[in-house]
């Protein structure tokens, strides 16, 4: 929380508050990025890393956004063509991403709020058109949690098909076991669930898709999965990493450890519940179908036909609370209320009560 008596309180689904520990931990004393200290760091945070993804595979840290990983894996593993399941604005952008990229790509349209169906994934790959596959778990733009077991469980039935996945928004908020899933690279980024400020990125990548990379000679430089797996092996990165940042993931990843994480996902889980009993006591409806409702987020649809617009300004100046209005093709039309990263029962009833004001001056 900001000194700062004028500002304003982020609910908004990213960038997420930051709490004043992870502040404070991200002034500590600027280190060299070659030096043992750096290693020192990379170790420690290595294993909690590890624990929060489900792998035994190494997990490598970007100075960039996800959206670099998210680039970087089809410059590192698109021989062929890839198939990009989309049903909302972040897995819309992949196809367009692929294609400036120089890749093949089809996309396997949704409309925003629908959940990705298996059955069609599988239509697709049995084709044999595709080596890759782009999934997003929890499409934050919709409020849809994606079901990743199942379309892991299709990808897995083709041998020479890999597959990415988008966890920004999912990461420590519910299970995710990239191991067992087999998934092929899994990614995230700071400054959502993680509750950290943006500019880190996160992710590992399974011996296949190490494997596939090596294969292709245009993957560039910057993401280049082999560079990034060099430099692990020292216990250090490509290029100069974002150390306070990495400094502020420490305190995060140490908190995390504190609540644990079965606690942490049963805090967000009961967050997220009240925030959609508030849906339905105030006559909304959600965007995204009962059973595929993401646990960090609410999509509100706006079925009463409010003024979005002026929702959120009562809050900013009434309240000093950002709310998000819904996002792209969407806005005005949705609503979100996040209850991601260090959020209590208090912040979130804090919000909820703001919303009611907001409403009864509407």
């Amino acid at each position: 929380m900001s000194k700062d008596p004028n500002a304003i309180r982020l609910h908004i689904p990213g960038p997420v508050e930051i709490s004043p520990g992870t502040y404070e931990a991200m002034t500590t004393a600027m280190i060299g990025h070659r030096s043992k200290d750096f290693v020192s760091l990379y170790e420690e945070i290595h294993p909690h890393l590890q624990a929060i993804m489900g792998t035994e595979q190494p997990v490598f840290l970007s100075t960039s956004s996800a959206w670099g990983i998210m680039e970087g894996a089809l410059r590192n593993l698109v021989a062929k063509k890839v198939l990009c399941c989309c049903s909302g604005a972040f897995s819309d952008k992949w196809v367009d991403v692929a294609r400036r990229c120089g890749k093949d790509a089809e996309a396997l349209q949704y409309e925003w709020g629908t959940p990705i169906n298996p059955a069609d994934v599988d239509a697709k790959l049995a084709t044999g058109e595709f080596d890759t596959v782009t999934f997003i778990h929890n499409e934050t733009s919709t409020g849809v949690l994606n079901p990743l077991k199942e379309v892991a469980e299709v990808v897995r039935k083709y041998d020479d098909v890999l597959l990415v996945t988008d966890t920004v928004s999912s990461f420590s908020v519910v299970p995710i076991e990239f191991d067992k899933l087999g998934v092929d690279v899994l990614l995230t980024g700071s400054q959502k669930a993680l509750a950290l400020p943006p500019g880190l990125a996160i992710f590992s990548a399974s011996e296949r898709a190490m494997e596939r990379s090596a294969k292709l000679d245009d993957r560039g430089y910057y993401f280049d999965f082999h560079e990034f797996k060099k430099n692990w092996e020292k216990f250090m990165t490509p290029s100069t990493p974002c150390i306070s940042t990495i400094f502020g993931l420490r305190h995060q990843l140490l908190t995390i450890a504190e609540e644990g994480l079965e606690n942490r996902f049963a805090r967000h889980e009961k967050l997220n519940d009240i925030a959609k009993a508030w849906v339905v006591d105030n006559g909304f409806e959600f965007l995204a179908p009962e059973g595929f409702r993401s646990k960090s987020l609410t999509c509100v649809k706006n079925n009463k036909d409010i003024n979005v617009a002026k929702l959120q300004t009562i809050l900013r100046d009434d309240h000093k609370l950002a709310l998000d209005g819904g996002y792209g093709k969407i806005k005005g039309k949705t609503f979100r209320i996040s209850n991601m990263g260090d959020e209590t029962e208090e912040t979130l009833g804090n919000l909820l009560a703001a919303l009611d004001d907001g409403l009864a001056k509407l």
